[in-house]
């Protein structure tokens, strides 16, 4: 599933063509993904000039001079292409600039959604009210965390895991940026030290940040919206690398657990 570096990767690359432009097209070719598309999109959208690209957790943003932001989650396999060439059967929405750029949301398992939402109004649309901070805008630290975990028993890599604490945060960066920081992810989230919070809360920061300087992970279906593949996985210390020496050079072996019906990759010799 696309997580917070590969929204933002897509944003980026969104933004290159779409800021500033005017959409001439906008053709939906089917009603739904996981929900509905909204019924007005069409004409909302047609003749609107795109004013700016942003990111909200991992939602992108579309927003536009007539007062609505489009905003699209990439779901399981979502990716929007940049002047796809052929047309195939799970590009689901076209959407083409006044300069002839055609963009297409491409998804297969039509997990993700596109709504429409005025901007005003985009602080209190239900998704987004109980979200936690952003982990790059500066307000994540391991104050905030040490708040929200405190008397928490819950494992610390599940409550990373809840939208209402950090917004955002998916399984593979998780994964990482706990193995940076030194932490178990199996540790009650109310016993992890101060000293150790913060040193989480830099870690997210930093996995976060290189992993959309390498474009994302590109583990399945995701690619960037110009079609090149981020290669972040390839960086990876601990996720995905069960059985293996421990990225940090110490003599531990990489181990695979469950938590939560997914997947924790993690050092038991250097977490804890």
């Amino acid at each position: 599933m696309p997580e917070l570096p590969e929204v933002e990767t897509t944003v980026r690359g969104l933004r290159a063509v779409l800021e500033g432009r005017r959409l001439t097209r906008v053709e939906l070719r089917r009603q739904d993904l996981r929900r509905a598309f909204p019924a007005d999109l069409g004409q909302q959208l047609t003749g609107a000039r795109v004013t700016a690209l942003g990111r909200r957790a991992k939602y992108g943003l579309v927003e536009t001079d007539r007062g609505d932001t489009m905003v699209f989650h990439l779901g399981m396999s979502g990716r929007w292409r940049i002047d796809p060439g052929e047309i195939g059967p799970h590009d689901h929405l076209l959407i083409a600039t006044d300069d002839g750029v055609l963009l297409s949301l491409n998804d297969p398992r039509r997990f993700g959604s596109v709504d429409l939402v005025a901007t005003s109004e985009l602080a209190e649309w239900p998704p987004f009210k109980a979200l936690g901070p952003e982990p790059l805008d500066g307000a994540l630290d391991g104050a905030w965390l040490k708040k929200r975990f405190a008397g928490r028993t819950a494992a610390v890599k599940q409550l990373l895991l809840d939208q209402k604490v950090v917004a955002g945060l998916g399984n593979i960066y998780v994964c990482e940026a706990l193995f940076q920081a030194r932490i178990d992810p199996r540790k009650p989230a109310g016993k992890v030290g101060r000293t150790k919070l913060d040193a989480l809360a830099s870690a997210i920061a930093s996995v976060l940040e290189e992993a959309i300087d390498a474009g994302g992970s590109s583990l399945r279906d995701f690619a960037r919206p110009d079609g090149e593949l981020g290669y972040f996985s390839k960086r990876f210390q601990v996720y995905d690398r069960e059985g293996r020496a421990c990225g940090a050079g110490c003599d531990g072996t990489v181990k695979r657990i469950v938590q939560g019906g997914r997947s924790t990759f993690f050092c038991p010799s250097c977490q804890r």
